[in-house]
């Protein structure tokens, strides 16, 4: 069984009591996950993210005093590497679109079920996003319609080539690395070379996170 330190530390954040503990049975149950605190006040909340260090935080986006997801911008104020999830009641684009901004690196709904939950933290903890697929789908079209573009040349201050430029492109059209590399006319490992370094120089580390600096950047136009 893997000792505490191995295990990702969870801190649960709800003004629900029977809530906080309905979620501590069910990640009691993994030999992986640990429920390190719970916290009912945001006040509480980033006392102990402070306090604690966990990994993973799990915020009730309708927690009383929290403002919608106005404490995500607290919660990024504070070193470490704590990561949230937010869990919500329904899906909205532009929440999640607006909880990402914020720094959020994972939306649930409340009635996902179990594995669900166990699988977002993995990810998430791994430095993965993670939004259910019935939002991801249209998820680069709502930042699009959120983004007012002003176009400044910030290809030319991120040091983008034109190649790169039309890599961007397609990630934000959703097209996969096989896709690109049919449409390019290069090889699945030269496409991956080039988003390497292309998550290098912009300093993201996924996909998803390319798609949404590319869009907030105005780095999705092909030259």
């Amino acid at each position: 069984m893997s000792t505490s330190s191995q295990r990702i530390q969870i801190l649960l954040a709800d003004n629900h009591r029977i809530d906080r503990e309905g979620l501590r049975r069910m990640l009691s149950g993994e030999p992986d996950l640990l429920v390190v605190g719970e916290a009912s006040t945001v006040a509480e909340t980033l006392k102990l993210v402070r306090q604690l260090r966990p990994h993973i935080l799990l915020l009730d986006r309708s927690m009383p005093g929290a403002q919608g997801t106005a404490m995500l911008r607290d919660l990024s104020a504070i070193e470490g590497q704590i990561r949230t999830i937010l869990i919500t009641d329904g899906l909205d684009q532009a929440d999640v679109v607006s909880a990402l901004q914020l720094g959020a690196r994972g939306v649930i709904t409340k009635d996902s079920d179990s594995e669900i939950l166990f699988r977002s933290i993995r990810r998430v903890n791994a430095g993965e996003y993670w939004i259910s697929r019935a939002s991801v789908a249209d998820l680069v079209s709502a930042v699009r319609s959120m983004v007012v573009h002003a176009r400044t040349g910030h290809s030319r201050k991120f040091k983008i080539t034109p190649r790169q430029q039309e890599i961007i492109s397609r990630v934000v059209a959703g097209n996969s690395n096989k896709q690109i590399a049919q449409q390019f006319s290069l090889s699945e490992e030269t496409v991956k070379r080039h988003l390497t370094n292309i998550f290098d120089r912009v300093g993201v580390s996924n996909r998803l996170e390319l798609a949404l600096f590319a869009i907030q950047h105005d780095l999705n136009q092909s030259p």
